[in-house]
């Protein structure tokens, strides 16, 4: 099994337990979003699982997938915790820097390692119409990253990202 088949299995969530010894072997990063307490209210999950979940949402892309693996990567090093609460103000740039470090060690192509390392940089950026007259492809897949990342945020917690991404999702229309 290879990167490429875990990621665009039918069941994600299942092909990845099935693999985590392979997965950790060729980026071993990861295991330091295991059990890792994001300690903030807009999350219900340990990293792992949010990442887990966000990636159950994902339709069959790859690069969208990759990026769902990676895109909070950098939180375990990149937070600052003040009254008991974690805040991640630069884990999209630190975990852009892990992503790059990842797939070049990978072999991946230089174009998907440009590609999914922006979406991981922005996958917490709004994205304008600017952005969608530049590249509507690559803006759509942000928006699907970010549509899955926020809806493996805590529910209780999600009017205001569910009202962006009706924004989003009526701009990219």
């Amino acid at each position: 099994m290879n990167l490429y088949n875990i990621l665009m299995s039918d069941d994600i969530v299942k092909s990845i337990e099935n693999n985590i010894s392979y997965l950790t072997y060729i980026i071993p990063e990861i295991k330091a979003t295991f059990n890792f307490n994001q300690m903030h209210p807009h999350h219900h999950l340990d990293l792992w699982h949010h990442i887990m979940y966000a990636l159950s949402l994902s339709p069959k892309d790859y690069e969208v997938r990759i990026t769902l693996l990676l895109h909070d990567i950098g939180k375990p090093y990149s937070y600052i915790e003040k009254d008991g609460i974690r805040h991640y103000p630069n884990h999209a740039e630190v975990s852009a820097i892990m992503t790059k470090t990842i797939l070049n060690r990978l072999n991946f192509d230089i174009n998907i390692i440009n590609r999914v390392v922006y979406l991981v940089r922005y996958h917490d950026t709004p994205i304008t119409e600017n952005d969608i007259k530049f590249n509507y492809e690559l803006s759509y897949k942000r928006f699907i990253v970010q549509e899955c990342d926020a809806l493996a945020h805590n529910p209780t917690k999600l009017e205001k990202r569910i009202k962006y991404l009706n924004k989003t999702k009526e701009l990219l229309k």
